[in-house]
């Protein structure tokens, strides 16, 4: 099926120098958060009348936290301070469907990413920030943040979230394990499974891939990846009809479920520190998921396999097909409903994405300004290169989050074996099919 979909292709320069940030002792102003991540830059918000606390959401990761911190650390003087409370991912997602569902909210600035901003958008639930990017282009020089980064968190021609930085599924394996059994890393899920075979009939390993499918969220975007590897969208915007009814959204599940002999049965409860978990002890030779977790692999602090731990795009369902990947935008949004001047929040988060600020994020995160990464980066700089052209492109329309969110339970209960991907993928039409009548 021909997709409609815009593909992210972003241009990256070879040689861009990393700098080394500021570092502050001890937690940034206002945190909680560990501030060794943090870099001090420019924050020139004019000092308001009086005392203002800005509440900052944006979950832990190690791509994510020099983003934040720098905000945080930058920003807050004066009568100004930033705050910003530890939580994960799925904490983030709740505390962001609650703050932006009243007149007022908790918080002032949330961190978003392009699968979202559609629907935000619509529902007319965060700012768009087009006057405020032309009137601080200049100060920050937003004008070198990526145009596809842009175009991916923006709706109906109007930029709803500063693009902070990008993240694609990156595959790291065990590269001593590879070598030992003459392996070579899979570029296709038939070459998965049979790598995956032979480390498990080899005895060391029980379980050697490692997937993030916790059944409350990661398996909707492991469906979707499957589902993108096999050149399918969740819908036809032209038609305005769903395409679980194809034989391509049975199969997708197929594949899924034929690598589960190879994986923990706790699959389902696993997100993705649980992945990297994985990696760190041992116990997995085979991983897929974002490449904001891939820098952790390599600190020897984290695994005692750090320095055998390799890289690579992650693989196609099929030869010359796209990559089961999922590419997500992230950046930063200001909720309607937020109290503190929309020209002060923004300028906090224009300095989060500064020139010096994306170079400090480096090796860590994949930064939304031009020249940031080049091959001798980090290890997983050419595997992520490679993914983000090859990734099946995002859906950018506000029916897509509502349709991933209202199907998740049925995805997970056919991973599980609990529904047959015939029986899922027709429940999954009607509930799609009622979601778009809303939109014709």
């Amino acid at each position: 099926m021909q997709s409609s979909r815009t593909t992210l292709r972003r241009t990256v320069a070879v040689g861009a120098a990393v700098s080394v940030g500021l570092a502050l002792a001890g937690c940034g102003a206002g945190s909680r958060t560990g501030s060794e991540t943090a870099t001090q830059v420019d924050c020139d918000i004019e000092q308001p009348d009086e005392p203002i606390t800005v509440n900052v959401l944006a979950y832990n990761s190690s791509a994510i936290d020099p983003f934040t911190n720098t905000m945080v650390a930058s920003c807050s003087k004066g009568d100004v301070t930033l705050k910003h409370e530890p939580i994960d991912f799925g904490g983030q997602v709740q505390k962001t469907t609650a703050t932006l569902s009243g007149s007022s909210g908790t918080y002032d600035i949330i961190e978003t990413y392009g699968f979202v901003i559609p629907q935000f958008a619509s529902e007319e639930k965060i700012e768009p920030l087009d006057d405020l990017f032309e009137k601080y282009s200049d100060d920050y020089d937003l004008d070198a943040i990526n145009e596809d980064m842009r175009a991916a968190m923006s709706y109906d021609g109007s930029l709803y979230a500063l693009p902070m930085q990008a993240q694609m599924f990156i595959m790291a394996y065990r590269k001593d394990v590879f070598d030992e059994l003459g392996l070579e890393a899979p570029t296709t899920f038939e070459e998965l499974r049979e790598a995956a075979e032979k480390i498990q009939e080899e005895g060391d390993i029980r379980y050697p891939v490692a997937l993030p499918w916790l059944a409350s969220g990661d398996i909707a975007t492991a469906y979707d990846a499957a589902l993108g590897s096999l050149g399918v969208d969740f819908t036809d915007p032209d038609s305005m009809e769903a395409n679980f009814d194809t034989p391509e959204a049975v199969r997708a599940f197929e594949e899924l479920i034929s690598l589960k002999p190879f994986m923990n049965p706790e699959v389902t409860t696993y997100d993705q520190p649980a992945v990297q978990q994985q990696m760190y002890n041992g116990s997995a030779a085979i991983a897929i998921m974002f490449s904001g977790r891939m820098n952790d692999l390599v600190q020897e602090s984290n695994s005692q396999y750090a320095d055998s731990f390799a890289f690579a795009p992650p693989p196609a369902v099929d030869e010359g097909g796209k990559q089961y990947s999922a590419l997500s935008v992230d950046g930063w949004s200001i909720p309607a409903n937020a109290a503190t001047d929309r020209d002060a929040l923004f300028q906090m988060i224009a300095s989060s994405v500064s020139e010096e600020a994306s170079e400090a994020s480096v090796p860590a995160a994949y930064p939304a300004r031009e020249g940031m990464v080049s091959e001798d980066s980090s290890a997983y700089a050419a595997a992520a290169n490679d993914a983000i052209n090859n990734a099946p492109p995002a859906e950018p329309y506000p029916w897509t989050s509502r349709i991933s969110n209202d199907t998740i339970s049925i995805v997970a209960n056919v991973i599980l074996g609990k529904t047959s991907p015939e029986e899922g993928t027709k429940k999954m039409q009607q509930i799609a099919t009622d979601i778009l009548a809303e939109y014709k």
